[in-house]
């Protein structure tokens, strides 16, 4: 089954693109194959500006975001899985989704946890007063 994560990615910023928001995508920065300008990380995240005017060649598909960008001046291709993505939002109010970082392998969740029994039934307590 085709993960939602990046779906909802496509989602959120086409809503933030159309709502003239510029979109902000929180990213874990230490997670495998991410590939971003290293100077700008900072506790393991980067922060990274999509809007239209401020990126070439965006491509979110169900297995990654890749664009173009130019930082201090030097154009870079950014690589980042889908499953690294921690948030994408609105520099201008916050407003957007945070994403669950506890998938499994493949990007999908990890399994439902078992269901546990149901307490004995107790006899209730109430007694009818006179």
């Amino acid at each position: 089954m085709i993960p939602l994560k990046p779906y909802l990615i496509r989602a959120v910023y086409g809503w933030l693109v159309d709502n003239d928001f510029t979109p902000y995508l929180l990213v874990d920065a230490e997670a495998p194959a991410v590939d971003v300008p290293r100077q700008y990380v900072q506790d393991g995240r980067i922060v990274l500006n999509l809007r239209p005017e401020a990126v070439q060649r965006l491509d979110m598909n169900n297995s990654e975001v890749t664009f173009s960008a130019r930082f201090g001046g030097a154009p870079t291709h950014v690589h980042i899985p889908v499953s690294a993505v921690m948030a994408l939002y609105a520099r201008e109010n916050g407003q957007g989704m945070v994403f669950d970082q506890e998938e499994g392998p493949g990007g999908e969740p990890p399994p439902a946890p078992e269901p546990q029994e149901p307490a004995q039934k107790k006899r209730p307590a109430l007694r009818v007063v006179k």
